[in-house]
């Protein structure tokens, strides 16, 4: 009976006999539980508002509206709850807000190229105005690509994005945020809908400009390199290049302008094809920076002088463009401050799209002027090269 017992009587005393794997069962679930504690202690750790405003001495919703700026607070009360909030390391939950509230402090941007450095200065800019203004900028990069773009406007929908910058390849993605609702100001670009903000270079009369730079020099063979005719910028810049040829009388050879598409990495072999099938050009007009570079990597390539055997000139004047032997010949935007402008017209029509104001209901359209830096890179053309 008493090994019976010992062994294994299920109803009485042999419960005790098996409590020992059970022991050993709950020492390694108490050790999961004290993770699974500690893991919920930490989140829980994260100060939240109530505790806030019990640090300061306010109720929730004072602290809740002195930390988000909405609502009236005494400038004193707001200071102290500023204060409690850093002390104890609070930090508003802006997604939370913005699901609650259906708007947030997020800002997108769209930019075709992270490689160029132009969006790169645009981007600087756009943050300039908007961190100053207390918004969160999300930059996406879409490659200049249309379906890109509409999904990187859609994923600024999905994230309420309370307005968008964009540089559009096409005008599907400015429609698919002005049909939402969302407040959009066009940079460098204009789709050709008209439905909202837009601020850009003169495209046409700095490539108009400079070109004309060129032909007055004497240069009769003036080749245009650009990676798209598409966009409202390749196409202006095409259209200042024939008007200069225009009024200066000399005749244009469509043969000279070379589109080498939006990849940069075919670019140098079709510069190198162009100058080998037409030996008597004698200067070179890149329609932005990365043309450029590549054009002037070809030159030094075949051991080619600039400008005693081609001359250069470049829509885009960036740092490395100082920095050679010669300089090169450019034209400068104002890109920092036209991202700057971008901003300033995303936040006032933010501002302004729920009153009855002429800001609310007009799109503005603004237009910078570039400006021509001449350099080394320019010269007349040499006697033999000239004909």
């Amino acid at each position: 009976m008493a090994e019976r017992g010992a062994g294994g009587n299920t109803s009485g005393r042999g419960t005790p006999g098996r409590r020992t794997p059970d022991r050993n069962t709950s020492g390694q679930g108490n050790g999961a539980g004290a993770t699974g504690r500690a893991r919920v202690a930490a989140v829980r750790s994260r100060p939240t508002l109530h505790e806030v405003a019990k640090e300061a001495g306010t109720s929730r919703s004072t602290a809740s509206r002195a930390l988000s700026g909405q609502g009236y607070v005494a400038a004193e009360i707001r200071e102290r709850v500023r204060a409690a909030a850093e002390r104890i390391g609070y930090v508003p939950d802006t997604m939370a807000r913005t699901l609650k509230g259906h708007s947030s402090r997020l800002v997108g941007l769209l930019v075709s190229d992270l490689r160029n450095q132009f969006y790169a200065e645009l981007a600087a800019g756009v943050e300039q105005v908007l961190g100053t203004d207390g918004y969160q900028m999300v930059l996406v990069d879409d490659h200049g690509e249309p379906e890109r773009e509409v999904a990187g406007a859609t994923a600024f929908v999905a994230m309420r994005a309370v307005g968008v910058i964009l540089t559009p390849a096409r005008g599907a993605a400015t429609k698919l945020l002005a049909d939402r609702g969302v407040s959009v100001v066009e940079a460098d670009r204009r789709s050709g809908r008209g439905r909202c903000d837009s601020v850009v270079i003169d495209n046409e009369g700095g490539a108009r400009e400079v070109t004309r730079h060129l032909l007055e020099l004497g240069h009769k063979r003036v080749a245009l390199l650009t990676d798209e005719t598409v966009w409202a910028t390749g196409a202006d810049r095409l259209r200042g290049y024939r008007a200069a040829h225009r009024a200066a009388g000399v005749p244009l050879d469509r043969r000279l302008v070379l589109d080498v598409g939006f990849k940069a990495a075919g670019a140098q072999p079709r510069v190198a094809e162009l100058l080998d099938r037409h030996p008597d050009i004698t200067a070179l007009f890149a329609v932005n920076n990365l043309m450029a570079e590549t054009a002037w990597m070809e030159l030094r390539r075949r051991g080619l002088s600039v400008p005693g055997d081609v001359s250069l000139v470049s829509f885009d004047d960036m740092p490395w463009m100082r920095m050679v032997e010669p300089g090169v010949t450019a034209v400068a935007q104002p890109t920092y401050e036209m991202g700057r402008r971008a901003a300033q017209l995303l936040l006032r029509r933010i501002a302004s799209r729920d009153v009855d104001t002429p800001v609310a209901g007009r799109p503005v359209r603004e237009t910078m002027q570039p400006a021509l830096i001449r350099r080394g890179s320019t010269a007349a053309p040499s006697g033999s090269a000239a004909g």
